[in-house]
C-alpha cells in the first residue's frame, strides 16, 4: 500500500477555498468508487495557509489511473478548474507504507 501527500501552500486566506473545492471534491471521488482522501490546515507549521491531502492507494498504478480517470471526468475537474489561482506553490510526497 501506498500514502500519497499533496501538501499546498494557500496565498494568504485562500486555504478555505481549496478545502472547499477538496472536500467536494473527496465526496465525488468517493461516490465513483475512489478511496478516501484526508484534508488537513495547518494549526502550526512551517508556513502559514498550508493545505494537506493525503489519500492510501493499493499501488502507484492505481494512483495513476486514479488521476487520469478522476480529470477526464467533467464533475471533477469542474470542482477543481481555476484552483491553481489560490496555490502559491505545492508538493507530492509518495509513502510506501510499512506498518498500520
Amino acid at each position: 500500500m501506498y500514502m500519497s501527500r499533496d501538501i499546498m501552500h494557500c496565498a494568504p486566506g485562500k486555504a478555505k477555498e481549496i478545502v472547499e473545492r477538496f472536500r467536494k471534491m473527496s465526496d465525488a471521488m468517493k461516490s465513483k468508487g475512489y478511496p478516501a482522501v484526508r484534508i488537513y490546515t495547518d494549526v502550526c507549521g512551517e508556513r502559514y495557509w498550508t493545505v494537506v491531502m493525503e489519500q492510501d492507494v493499493k499501488s502507484l498504478d492505481e494512483l495513476a489511473e486514479m488521476a487520469r480517470t478522476a480529470m477526464a471526468d467533467p464533475g471533477i475537474a469542474g470542482i477543481l478548474a481555476g484552483y491553481h489561482q489560490f496555490v502559491l506553490e505545492g508538493r507530492r510526497e509518495l509513502y510506501r507504507v510499512e506498518s498500520v
